[in-house]
C-alpha cells in the first residue's frame, strides 16, 4: 500500500495532527525537521500553517515532506505513548 496523508490539522507552532490512508493518526512537532533552504521560511509559524494536503503536507514555496517520513514519525510517537 502506498502511504499518503488524507487529513491534517494545524495545532500551533510547528505541530500538526495527521491522518493517513491506513488509519494511522497522531500529532507531530516538525520544528526539528525544518532545516535547509526550502524549509527556512517554514520556521515562521504563520508560514508553516499555510500547508495544504496533497498526499502529504505541501507548502506554497514548494516544500513538502515524504508521506512515508511523516508516517514513520507518527508511528514512532504513538509507540512511545503506549
Amino acid at each position: 500500500m502506498l502511504i499518503h496523508v488524507v487529513e491534517a490539522s494545524y495545532r500551533g507552532g510547528h505541530r500538526v495532527w495527521l491522518k493517513f490512508n491506513d488509519g494511522l493518526e497522531g500529532e507531530v512537532d516538525l520544528s526539528s525537521e525544518l532545516w535547509g533552504e526550502v524549509f527556512q521560511p517554514l520556521q515562521d509559524p504563520a508560514c508553516f500553517a499555510s500547508f495544504r494536503v496533497d498526499g502529504t503536507l505541501a507548502w506554497p514555496n514548494g516544500a513538502d515532506f515524504a508521506p512515508e517520513f511523516l508516517h514513520d514519525l507518527v508511528r514512532d510517537i504513538n509507540r512511545t505513548r503506549v
